[in-house]
């Protein structure tokens, strides 16, 4: 029996389907999906540190793209996770959920969100600290005090010139987005809103959750310490029951 022989258009098609497989996952990551991983607790008990999550790049749009006319687009939706580049340092990606949409009055007392003068129901929110922990802009927004807690660069005070009675208003092609642990979630109270040019998509479903900190998962650079942890309790820290689980 003779061994088959590797010829040039053999080559040339394997060659041809490695590239056209290539391009179809450069395709895929640049315009449907994309992965990303939770490193903080600001998205608890829904998102949790260690979450992998698949986003979906085109669920609002490619930003004025010719794949707007034949992708099935909708409108972001108050409530929807997005992921968003963070406006005071475009390398990062937050993921912080849809509070407020352009043109919407917004405001907080006593930690409950009023959205045009209504309040509205947030069964996936929580709050873990004592209320006043950290000052008046966590529970109260606009902040009544004049010396706003403000940990996240900027300007402090960036909401006054939004300010319409007692609510913020939003702007048009602006959100304004929190994470649902209201306690620990550095989001738009504290540096302002965030512009649609900047999100980029609609966070779909955890595909791997794995059992770490926010100190490692927040640790691009690795190290051989995280890598052995990896390896040595992968069965044991994954979390099986958040496999596949989608996003609400």
């Amino acid at each position: 029996m003779t061994e088959p022989k590797f010829t040039k258009s053999t080559i040339r098609e394997y060659f041809e389907s490695l590239v056209i497989t290539v391009i179809l996952a450069l395709f895929g990551t640049t315009f449907i999906v994309q992965a990303f991983k939770i490193p903080t607790e600001s998205m608890e008990d829904n998102l949790l540190v260690g979450d992998h999550l698949l986003v979906n790049k085109f669920a609002y749009g490619a930003r004025g793209s010719l794949l707007d006319s034949v992708l099935p687009l909708r409108e972001i939706h108050r409530g929807d996770v997005i992921v968003f580049k963070y406006p005071n340092e475009l390398a990062k990606n937050f993921v912080k959920r849809a509070i407020a949409l352009p043109g919407d009055h917004i405001r907080t007392v006593q930690r409950q969100v009023y959205i045009n003068g209504k309040p509205i129901d947030e069964p996936y929110k929580v709050h873990k600290n004592p209320r006043g922990t950290f000052g008046d802009q966590r529970d109260d927004f606009p902040p009544k005090s004049e010396f706003p807690v403000f940990d996240g660069g900027g300007d402090a005070f960036w909401f006054k010139k939004f300010v319409e009675g007692a609510d913020v208003v939003v702007p048009k092609d602006q959100y304004f987005a929190m994470g649902d642990n209201r306690d620990n979630s550095l989001d738009s109270r504290y540096w302002g809103f965030v512009s649609r040019d900047l999100i980029v998509g609609k966070a779909l479903v955890i595909y791997w959750s794995f059992e770490t900190s926010s100190q490692d998962a927040g640790n691009t650079a690795g190290g051989i310490r995280q890598t052995l942890d990896f390896v040595s309790n992968f069965f044991q820290k994954t979390r099986w029951s958040r496999t596949l689980r989608l996003i609400r």
